[in-house]
């Protein structure tokens, strides 16, 4: 799910939300009527990655909203150091080493620190689960989205890549396989944990991901506003949207492809892509579809923009070949636009029967999809929306919490047998 979604990056402070720095912890004697402190260990903000950002302020927003009195959230984000990019170094060498600094030895010499004033560790990406090596055995819970960080372990064949990089990636996978509990986004990525035996199945459990509240059918003045003035007012052209970054999981290539074969049957068609843009193959491939100037390109957007933007497409394409939970799919719902994905399980456990499928890769069956959804009936449309709405109501914030906050009293609990 890393770069399955566009919102703002960072995760910032709320009324309700403590952070470390806000008021130092000290830790005491824990009894029944205390709350369980725990530390959030959010991505730092300089990798932006987007969906990770915002699950930890969801996470932490409702927590503290709802749970107070049982957990004591406290967001971990260090604050990152620039040394190769500090004297205003721009290239890509710099900015990447800056952030293996950060990431591989600042943050776990933070952690280190301060774990002191935490009964558990929640660390809200598994990315970065090489921090659990610096953190107190059987107090530690991750959120694990997918495994598509492990690929490079998991299916050398498919996957090469350098030694140094794999070295990296087994001490986080090696992370991964000592904390106390995983919480999965959803029963894919449990099973594919299980499947290449990475961790005990007693270990595992199962909380997807909830939608942000800003993700709505209901119109907001301001936000539909500024989507007019980013993407124009003129409410006759058709808008196909995709929202997620452009690494080939993906599936680029085939967004662009479908596109090309409904445009040449509606002239007046524009493709919106938030969250990335083309590479140069990618934008060689919508030359040579003769498309690239009805493509339009929006860099990452905070929620409310992007659900305006969600709202006013006609339809939201997710044609990967891979993800851990789907996220632009569920928002799309949550905002009443339909959407085609992929047929993979993960998606289905998403969309359920509100969404409709094709094969991945198929351009063909993709195409037939679209054009279906483009010429239904006013009624069927409507319906269609309400079933896309009442779906994404099965995935909430408040749930999470609750079920994260459980979870939190269960490690507690067993921290004591460690």
């Amino acid at each position: 799910m890393n770069e399955s979604a566009t919102h703002g990056a960072g995760c910032p402070a709320t009324p309700w939300m403590r952070t470390l720095d806000d008021q130092p912890l000290h830790r005491g004697t824990v009894n029944r009527v205390t709350p369980i402190r725990v530390a959030i260990l959010c991505d730092l903000a300089e990798e932006q990655w987007p969906s990770m950002d915002l699950v930890g302020e969801m996470l932490i927003e409702h927590l503290q909203r709802f749970h107070s009195s049982t957990v004591e959230a406290v967001r971990i984000r260090p604050r990152f150091v620039r040394r190769f990019s500090r004297f205003g170094a721009t290239s890509r060498l710099a900015a990447n080493a800056d952030r293996l600094l950060n990431r591989m030895v600042d943050y776990p010499r933070h952690v280190r620190r301060v774990s002191a004033n935490f009964d558990l560790f929640h660390l809200v990406d598994h990315s970065y689960s090489h921090l659990v090596h610096k953190l107190p055995s059987g107090r530690v819970i991750v959120t694990c989205h997918d495994l598509h960080t492990f690929r490079c372990l998991l299916e050398q064949d498919s996957e090469p890549r350098s030694l140094p990089f794999r070295l990296m990636t087994s001490r986080i996978l090696s992370g991964l396989q000592k904390t106390s509990r995983i919480a999965c986004v959803s029963e894919t990525t449990r099973n594919e944990l299980l499947h290449y035996r990475l961790v005990e199945p007693q270990r595992t459990v199962v909380i997807p991901n909830g939608v942000a509240p800003v993700y709505s059918p209901m119109p907001e003045p301001t936000s539909d506003r500024e989507a007019a003035r980013l993407l124009g007012s003129n409410t006759d052209v058709t808008e196909l949207l995709s929202v997620g970054s452009t690494v080939p999981r993906k599936r680029i290539d085939v967004l662009l492809r479908v596109f090309a074969a409904i445009y040449g049957r509606h002239r007046n068609l524009r493709l919106i892509r938030v969250g990335g843009r083309l590479n140069a193959s990618q934008t060689d491939l919508a030359q040579r579809l003769g498309i690239r100037s009805s493509i339009v390109e929006l860099p990452f957007l905070d929620g409310r923009t992007l659900a305006a933007v969600y709202r006013r497409a006609s339809l939201v394409l997710c044609p990967s070949e891979a993800e851990g939970f789907g996220l632009p799919l569920l928002e799309s719902m949550a905002c009443g636009t339909p959407v085609v994905a992929s047929n993979l399980s993960v998606l289905r456990e998403v969309g359920g029967r509100a969404a409709l499928y094709a094969a991945v890769g198929d351009v063909p069956q993709w195409t037939d999809a679209v054009l279906d959804l483009l010429s239904e009936r006013r009624e069927l449309a409507a319906g269609r929306r309400r079933a896309c709405v009442e779906q994404a109501k099965l995935f909430s914030w408040p749930k999470v919490a609750a079920r994260t906050a459980e979870l939190y009293r269960e490690g507690f609990a067993s921290s004591f047998d460690h």
